[in-house]
């Protein structure tokens, strides 16, 4: 009896649950234990590594936002006489995109806070994008294997610029039509064929009565649905080759230093998804942003004063702005020059950032994997290079609110332009000889604490009289930090006669290409890291205090 008790206790525990079968029949098909596996996943945490979050949320929150205001916004170039809830613009005729958003703006419930929410979580998107992409260009973290997820970002970074000014551009209010305007001018200086360009995207004269029709599917269906695909690639790929990290102690190539995906690192990004969120929150309904009511609609024979664009396009209207205006006529047709150059110019500087590994990788043909970060510090010609590209944006920047700066600081219109001019040539290559410097700079000073330890301000005097501070020792993780990162030679073509006398041929891209090689990791570059010996020597010594 005890015995078939025994027999029926083995076969309940030895039958699987529903649960259990359930999960079973999970995993035949999705595959979730070997999903599970992955959630425990080691992430790295540093602070500069929550900008890409903060990408990621702002996104989220831009889609979700746009998806509410789609309900309400009609995208029609229909005119309209307006009689709603605004009273000053009562009578006033305008096209349909207008009228909706005001009755966003005044009549939908929650409409307001919505649309400046989802302007706000677009300057952010752009922002973040733009430092985090600079957060991995100083870093190095573009390195081989992640050169696809660098050009993937870098699109993103393009996509969003031109979703923006797509975005900017449907409340056909005056001062986003005067933006229109402004790329239909831009559009027309194209040779030979931006006049047929301008029709196509127009349906006929400016303004026509297409260009919001047309950008309304780019803006909420064909550039978002890129974008998407894109993110979901790039979060892929970081999962794929794992996240990069900061050098120090039990941190080397193959290894990460961090916190598991489940629960930890879960719990911070979603906690921290919320903080974004709330930030964008309290910005949309406490920060007023693009104010449609008191520009009014737009006119053709109107222009708003100190008519700017979004920040991320400011440098784009300071390249025209600061430009002289050339133009050449020759066989009927009438090239101008003062806007054709920098309406070109406009994706080369930003081309300039999206090919740089490309340049980087075949400079000193490391075909190594790459998983631990550099110390700007350390890189100091890439730094100087990062630092100059941001000095020129800033500075063109400055030249598409010259009349903002103007009027605000109570200076000459023609002394900013002129100064512009001569800083877009002038402020980038001082800015990378003083960043140089103050990397090189940087590194003395961790090669003296690397040599010396670190000053603790007491000062000591010796029998003989002599006053000295006490320095104390690094400890071996600091050690390992500032002594971590590689100092190689930099690619040489070699003799250029062999051992018999016969002059060897060199094709002109290596001679290029070491050229670029000693300007960027030759001599002079960087300050060398102290040898074991130099170190045993100092510290072993009467030298260290």
């Amino acid at each position: 009896m005890d015995g078939a008790r025994s027999d029926n206790r083995t076969a309940r525990r030895g039958a699987a649950g529903k649960g259990e079968k359930v999960a079973d029949w999970a995993d035949g098909r999705l595959g979730i234990y070997s999903l599970g596996k992955g959630m425990r996943k080691v992430f790295p945490d540093h602070w500069s590594f929550m900008l890409g979050e903060v990408c990621l949320y702002s996104f989220i929150v831009l889609i979700l936002t746009g998806i509410y205001l789609t309900l309400f916004f009609e995208p029609s170039g229909v005119e309209v006489v307006y009689h709603g809830s605004y009273e000053p613009l009562n009578g006033v005729m305008m096209t349909r995109a207008f009228e909706s958003t005001l009755d966003i703006s005044f009549d939908v419930r929650g409409g307001l806070l919505i649309r400046q929410m989802h302007h706000w979580a677009a300057l952010v998107f752009v922002t973040g994008m733009l430092v985090h992409m600079m957060r991995v260009f100083f870093t190095g973290a573009y390195r081989k294997p992640r050169e696809l997820n660098w050009v993937f970002g870098w699109t993103l970074l393009m996509l969003g610029i031109i979703t923006g000014l797509t975005g900017y551009s449907l409340p056909d209010d005056l001062l986003s039509g005067t933006g229109i305007r402004f790329a239909q001018g831009a559009i027309l200086s194209v040779p030979i064929v931006g006049t047929y360009l301008s029709f196509f995207l127009f349906g006929g004269e400016f303004p026509g009565h297409d260009i919001i029709s047309r950008l309304f599917p780019i803006h909420v269906l064909l550039l978002p649905g890129i974008m998407l695909g894109l993110v979901v690639a790039h979060v892929i790929l970081v999962w794929y080759h794992k996240h990069t990290q900061f050098p120090g102690p039990g941190r080397d190539q193959r290894t990460v230093t961090g916190m598991p995906l489940l629960p930890v690192y879960m719990a911070k990004a979603g906690g921290f998804f919320f903080l974004v969120f709330g930030a964008l929150a309290i910005m949309g309904g406490l920060a007023q942003i693009n104010p449609v009511w008191a520009f009014g609609p737009y006119r053709p024979d109107l222009v708003t004063t100190g008519a700017q664009p979004d920040w991320y396009l400011g440098f784009s209207e300071g390249l025209i702005r600061v430009m002289p205006g050339w133009e050449i006529n020759a066989w009927g047709h009438t090239l101008v020059l003062g806007v054709f150059i920098p309406f070109s110019l406009f994706p080369l500087i930003l081309l300039a950032l999206g090919v740089y590994p490309f340049i980087e990788a075949w400079i000193t043909g490391d075909k190594r994997d790459h998983h631990i970060l550099d110390r700007p510090r350390n890189v100091p010609v890439r730094t100087g290079l990062g630092v100059a590209w941001l000095t020129l944006y800033v500075v063109l920047l400055i030249g598409g609110g010259n009349d903002i700066v103007a009027t605000h600081l109570h200076l000459s219109i023609n002394a900013i332009t002129w100064f512009v001019r001569i800083s877009v040539f002038v402020a980038p290559v001082l800015a990378f000889i003083v960043t140089q410097r103050i990397c090189l700079g940087l590194q003395r000073r961790d090669r003296d604490k690397v040599l010396h330890g670190r000053e603790t301000g007491t000062v000591k005097r010796l029998p003989h009289g002599e006053y000295v501070e006490v320095h104390e020792p690094l400890s071996q993780a600091q050690l390992h930090t500032l002594t971590a990162h590689e100092q190689h030679p930099p690619y040489e073509i070699g003799p250029l006669v062999d051992a018999n006398g016969v002059r060897r041929p060199v094709k002109p891209s290596q001679r290029v290409r070491a050229r670029l090689a000693r300007a960027m990791f030759g001599p002079g570059t960087h300050i060398p890291k102290p040898t074991a010996e130099e170190y045993r020597e100092v510290t072993s010594g009467d030298h260290h205090h």
